[in-house]
Parts: C-alpha cells; sequence; structure tokens
C-alpha cells in the first residue's frame, strides 16, 4: 500500500488509490509472519521452490490458486478501464506469477523471473493477446556504478 501511494502521489492529478484483494499477497495460512529461516528447513520449501504449482501453505492457498485469482483480478481490472493505463502495484510472486501466465510460461518455472522491488512491469491486455512490454524495469532507481575514469 505505501508502494502505491508513492505512485500514485506523483500522478498529476493524483491517482486515487483503490485496494483490491485479488492482486493480494499468498495465502501463506500457518507461514504467515514466520521467518525465511524457519520456512527453509520445512519439506514444503522445496516444493515451493521446484514445484510450485503443487505448493499449498497450510490453511492457505495454492500457488496455483493465487495465480488465477491475481490473473482474473487484473483481466477485472483491465476491463473496466479499456482505453486506460492502471498501474498495479502488488508482491513479487504475485508479480511473476502473472507474467508466467501471460508469457505462456508453466507456473513451475516462475521461479526463473526476477522481480525486484519498486521495479516495474508493463503487461498490456489486448483483445488478440497478451503482450509484456517491459519487466522488472529498475531503470528509475539504479544509477550506473562510477568507473575508475570519473
Amino acid at each position: 500500500v505505501e508502494t502505491a501511494e508513492a505512485v500514485a502521489r506523483q500522478q498529476k492529478p493524483e491517482l486515487t488509490l483503490q485496494i483490491d484483494e485479488g492482486v493480494g499477497e499468498v495465502n501463506f495460512g500457518d507461514w504467515q509472519g514466520k521467518s525465511l529461516r524457519q520456512l527453509s528447513r520445512r519439506r514444503l520449501w522445496e516444493t515451493v521452490q521446484h514445484y510450485p504449482s503443487g505448493a499449498r501453505f497450510p490453511n492457505g492457498e495454492s500457488i496455483r490458486e493465487m495465480q488465477f485469482r491475481v490473473v482474473s483480478a487484473l483481466e477485472s481490472i483491465a476491463s473496466r478501464h479499456p482505453s486506460g493505463r492502471v498501474a498495479v502495484v502488488a508482491h513479487s510472486d504475485v508479480i511473476k506469477a502473472m507474467l508466467a501466465h501471460y508469457a505462456g510460461m508453466p507456473l513451475d518455472m516462475f521461479q526463473r523471473l526476477i522481480v525486484s522491488p519498486a521495479s516495474i512491469s508493463i503487461v498490456q491486455l489486448t483483445r488478440q493477446r497478451p503482450f509484456i512490454v517491459t519487466m522488472n524495469d529498475t531503470s528509475h532507481y539504479t544509477r550506473p556504478r562510477p568507473t575508475e575514469e570519473s
């Protein structure tokens, strides 16, 4: 939400923030709030990393359900804005699952995608097919490293 608020403030006129639970983070169930160190020792961790389409979080949702939820929400949002642009802010696994879907990539390969914090990915949804225009663009905050000559 903080990232979405920052994006909205930069637009003229300022955008109205709308929260859509459909693009929310994975429901981790019993894993919620636990450290990665704790979770990485569990058998399910390997499934999440190597066979995510077969992973379900205890008392939470599966990664496949999350992907379906997110894609459905994005397509609903797009249908409400047929001639405009919409900024959607989400967590990296949610974005990676969405990008994998629109790339035609099996969900089990979504961990190969990199989505950096505050990066920008642009997907254009058309009647013919989706287009991934930009993925993981960090040029708005990545600065060139100085060379020895500078």
